[in-house]
Protein backbone atom coordinates (compact mmCIF):
# COMPACT_ATOMS: atom_id res chain seq x y z
CA UNK A 1 0.00 0.00 0.00
CA UNK A 2 2.65 2.39 0.85
CA UNK A 3 4.63 1.37 -2.29
CA UNK A 4 1.17 2.23 -4.34
CA UNK A 5 1.20 5.76 -2.32
CA UNK A 6 4.46 6.82 -3.80
CA UNK A 7 3.99 5.76 -7.06
CA UNK A 8 0.85 7.82 -7.46
CA UNK A 9 3.06 10.83 -5.58
CA UNK A 10 5.64 10.56 -8.17
CA UNK A 11 3.12 10.06 -11.12
CA UNK A 12 1.34 13.24 -9.53
CA UNK A 13 4.94 14.97 -9.21
CA UNK A 14 5.63 14.01 -13.28
CA UNK A 15 2.49 15.56 -14.29
CA UNK A 16 3.21 18.51 -12.73
CA UNK A 17 5.95 19.04 -13.45
CA UNK A 18 4.88 18.38 -17.68
CA UNK A 19 1.98 20.92 -17.00
CA UNK A 20 4.37 23.55 -15.65
CA UNK A 21 6.52 22.61 -18.99
CA UNK A 22 3.99 22.65 -21.58
CA UNK A 23 2.66 26.30 -19.47
CA UNK A 24 6.47 27.23 -21.04
CA UNK A 25 6.08 26.32 -24.14
CA UNK A 26 3.06 28.27 -24.42
CA UNK A 27 4.06 31.23 -23.02
CA UNK A 28 7.38 31.32 -25.28
CA UNK A 29 5.22 30.79 -28.40
CA UNK A 30 3.01 33.56 -27.72
CA UNK A 31 6.02 35.90 -26.68
CA UNK A 32 7.52 34.94 -30.49
CA UNK A 33 4.22 35.90 -31.94
CA UNK A 34 4.46 38.95 -30.03
CA UNK A 35 7.22 40.16 -30.83
CA UNK A 36 7.85 39.32 -34.55
CA UNK A 37 3.89 38.74 -35.86
CA UNK A 38 5.24 37.53 -39.23
CA UNK A 39 7.84 35.27 -38.41
CA UNK A 40 7.84 31.10 -39.08
CA UNK A 41 7.55 29.77 -35.12
CA UNK A 42 9.75 26.63 -35.39
CA UNK A 43 9.98 23.85 -32.85
CA UNK A 44 13.41 25.37 -32.30
CA UNK A 45 12.84 28.50 -31.77
CA UNK A 46 9.85 27.80 -29.13
CA UNK A 47 12.08 25.40 -27.48
CA UNK A 48 15.10 27.75 -27.08
CA UNK A 49 12.47 30.22 -25.98
CA UNK A 50 11.23 27.66 -23.25
CA UNK A 51 14.58 26.19 -22.51
CA UNK A 52 13.47 23.30 -23.09
CA UNK A 53 14.18 20.92 -25.91
CA UNK A 54 12.87 20.50 -29.55
CA UNK A 55 11.72 17.10 -28.53
CA UNK A 56 10.01 18.19 -25.27
CA UNK A 57 8.24 20.86 -27.62
CA UNK A 58 7.05 17.80 -29.59
CA UNK A 59 6.49 15.34 -26.75
CA UNK A 60 4.18 17.60 -24.74
CA UNK A 61 2.49 19.75 -27.85
CA UNK A 62 2.88 17.94 -31.37
CA UNK A 63 3.86 19.35 -34.66
CA UNK A 64 3.21 22.87 -35.63
CA UNK A 65 -0.45 22.19 -36.55
CA UNK A 66 -0.91 20.78 -32.51
CA UNK A 67 0.66 24.80 -31.07
CA UNK A 68 -2.21 26.12 -32.76
CA UNK A 69 -4.63 23.80 -31.90
CA UNK A 70 -2.95 24.37 -27.81
CA UNK A 71 -3.29 27.88 -28.51
CA UNK A 72 -7.08 27.47 -28.94
CA UNK A 73 -7.19 25.48 -25.87
CA UNK A 74 -5.42 28.33 -23.89
CA UNK A 75 -7.61 30.71 -25.31
CA UNK A 76 -10.85 28.46 -24.00
CA UNK A 77 -9.53 27.71 -20.69
CA UNK A 78 -9.33 31.63 -19.92
CA UNK A 79 -12.09 32.05 -21.46
CA UNK A 80 -14.19 29.57 -19.44
CA UNK A 81 -12.22 30.45 -16.40
CA UNK A 82 -13.59 34.64 -17.04
CA UNK A 83 -17.72 33.33 -17.18
CA UNK A 84 -17.24 31.47 -14.48
CA UNK A 85 -15.58 34.59 -12.42
CA UNK A 86 -18.72 36.29 -13.93
CA UNK A 87 -21.24 33.40 -13.20
CA UNK A 88 -22.46 34.15 -16.80
CA UNK A 89 -25.96 33.09 -17.46
CA UNK A 90 -26.35 35.65 -20.60
CA UNK A 91 -25.90 35.12 -24.04
CA UNK A 92 -24.80 38.53 -24.71
CA UNK A 93 -22.11 38.33 -21.99
CA UNK A 94 -21.25 35.21 -23.64
CA UNK A 95 -20.93 36.99 -26.80
CA UNK A 96 -18.97 39.97 -25.16
CA UNK A 97 -16.34 38.19 -23.06
CA UNK A 98 -15.39 36.08 -26.43
CA UNK A 99 -15.09 38.89 -28.64
CA UNK A 100 -12.93 40.60 -25.69
CA UNK A 101 -11.25 38.21 -25.22
CA UNK A 102 -9.66 37.58 -28.73
CA UNK A 103 -9.11 41.47 -29.31
CA UNK A 104 -7.02 41.68 -26.08
CA UNK A 105 -4.00 39.48 -27.59
CA UNK A 106 -4.96 40.68 -31.84
CA UNK A 107 -1.40 39.18 -32.71
CA UNK A 108 -1.34 35.54 -31.17
CA UNK A 109 -5.30 35.13 -31.98
CA UNK A 110 -4.87 36.20 -35.51
CA UNK A 111 -1.85 33.46 -36.39
CA UNK A 112 -3.23 31.01 -34.09
CA UNK A 113 -6.58 31.55 -37.11
CA UNK A 114 -4.90 31.87 -39.48
CA UNK A 115 -2.35 29.04 -38.66
CA UNK A 116 -4.86 26.52 -37.80
CA UNK A 117 -6.28 24.78 -40.89
CA UNK A 118 -9.25 23.59 -38.79
CA UNK A 119 -9.83 27.40 -37.05
CA UNK A 120 -13.37 27.25 -37.92
CA UNK A 121 -13.75 24.43 -34.79
CA UNK A 122 -12.39 27.53 -32.06
CA UNK A 123 -15.21 28.53 -30.58
CA UNK A 124 -16.65 25.02 -30.28
CA UNK A 125 -15.80 24.23 -26.84
CA UNK A 126 -16.62 27.76 -25.28
CA UNK A 127 -18.43 29.62 -26.18
CA UNK A 128 -20.50 27.09 -27.79
CA UNK A 129 -21.13 25.20 -24.34
CA UNK A 130 -21.69 28.49 -22.60
CA UNK A 131 -24.23 29.73 -24.86
CA UNK A 132 -26.19 26.16 -25.36
CA UNK A 133 -26.63 26.93 -21.47
CA UNK A 134 -26.88 30.24 -21.50
CA UNK A 135 -30.09 30.06 -23.84
CA UNK A 136 -31.60 26.79 -22.60
CA UNK A 137 -31.60 28.77 -19.09
CA UNK A 138 -33.70 31.55 -20.92
CA UNK A 139 -36.10 29.02 -22.59
CA UNK A 140 -36.81 28.00 -19.38
CA UNK A 141 -37.20 31.13 -17.73
CA UNK A 142 -39.84 32.01 -20.73
CA UNK A 143 -37.73 34.29 -22.50
CA UNK A 144 -37.54 32.10 -25.53
CA UNK A 145 -40.48 30.01 -26.99
CA UNK A 146 -41.10 26.75 -25.57
CA UNK A 147 -40.59 24.74 -28.66
CA UNK A 148 -37.59 26.41 -29.43
CA UNK A 149 -34.48 24.16 -30.21
CA UNK A 150 -31.76 26.35 -28.08
CA UNK A 151 -28.59 24.28 -29.26
CA UNK A 152 -29.35 24.49 -32.83
CA UNK A 153 -29.77 28.44 -31.86
CA UNK A 154 -26.86 28.54 -30.18
CA UNK A 155 -25.02 26.93 -32.83
CA UNK A 156 -26.31 29.34 -35.56
CA UNK A 157 -24.32 32.32 -33.49
CA UNK A 158 -21.72 30.67 -32.69
CA UNK A 159 -20.94 29.78 -36.44
CA UNK A 160 -21.84 33.52 -37.19
CA UNK A 161 -19.11 34.73 -34.77
CA UNK A 162 -16.29 32.41 -36.23
CA UNK A 163 -17.53 34.23 -39.60
CA UNK A 164 -17.07 37.50 -37.88
CA UNK A 165 -13.80 36.25 -36.02
CA UNK A 166 -12.10 35.29 -39.56
CA UNK A 167 -13.46 38.74 -41.14
CA UNK A 168 -11.68 40.50 -38.35
CA UNK A 169 -8.52 38.67 -38.60
CA UNK A 170 -8.45 39.21 -42.10
CA UNK A 171 -8.77 43.25 -40.87
CA UNK A 172 -12.20 43.39 -43.01
CA UNK A 173 -13.82 44.65 -39.77
CA UNK A 174 -12.02 46.43 -36.77
CA UNK A 175 -12.51 45.58 -33.17
CA UNK A 176 -15.70 47.40 -32.37
CA UNK A 177 -17.27 45.90 -35.69
CA UNK A 178 -16.39 42.52 -35.00
CA UNK A 179 -18.13 43.18 -31.18
CA UNK A 180 -21.48 44.28 -33.67
CA UNK A 181 -21.34 42.32 -35.78
CA UNK A 182 -21.43 39.25 -33.57
CA UNK A 183 -23.81 40.90 -31.14
CA UNK A 184 -26.57 41.38 -34.17
CA UNK A 185 -26.24 37.85 -34.82
CA UNK A 186 -27.41 36.76 -31.60
CA UNK A 187 -29.45 39.57 -31.49
CA UNK A 188 -31.35 38.27 -34.72
CA UNK A 189 -31.49 34.86 -33.24
CA UNK A 190 -33.06 35.72 -29.76
CA UNK A 191 -35.45 37.71 -31.38
CA UNK A 192 -36.55 35.02 -33.85
CA UNK A 193 -36.99 32.83 -30.91
CA UNK A 194 -38.76 34.96 -27.98
CA UNK A 195 -41.57 34.20 -26.71
CA UNK A 196 -44.45 36.61 -27.21
CA UNK A 197 -44.08 38.43 -23.73
CA UNK A 198 -40.64 39.33 -24.42
CA UNK A 199 -40.83 40.20 -28.29
CA UNK A 200 -40.79 43.80 -28.12
CA UNK A 201 -37.89 43.85 -25.68
CA UNK A 202 -35.49 41.70 -28.16
CA UNK A 203 -36.51 43.45 -30.96
CA UNK A 204 -35.42 46.44 -29.53
CA UNK A 205 -31.72 46.25 -30.08
CA UNK A 206 -32.36 45.35 -33.65
CA UNK A 207 -34.81 48.15 -34.40
CA UNK A 208 -32.50 51.10 -32.09
CA UNK A 209 -28.89 49.61 -33.56
CA UNK A 210 -27.51 50.89 -37.13
CA UNK A 211 -26.34 48.80 -39.97
CA UNK A 212 -23.08 46.52 -39.04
Amino acid sequence: MQTERVQTAEGGLREQHKARRRLRILDATRELLRESPESVISTERIAERAEVSPATVYNLIGPREKVWVALADGFTDELEGRLTELGAGDPQEVVRSTVRLFVADPVVSRRMVRGWEESGLVLDRSPLVQLRRAMADARTRGVLRADVDTDALAAVVSTACVGALHRWVAALIDDDRFLAHALFALDVALAAAAADPHRDQLLAPLRTRGAV
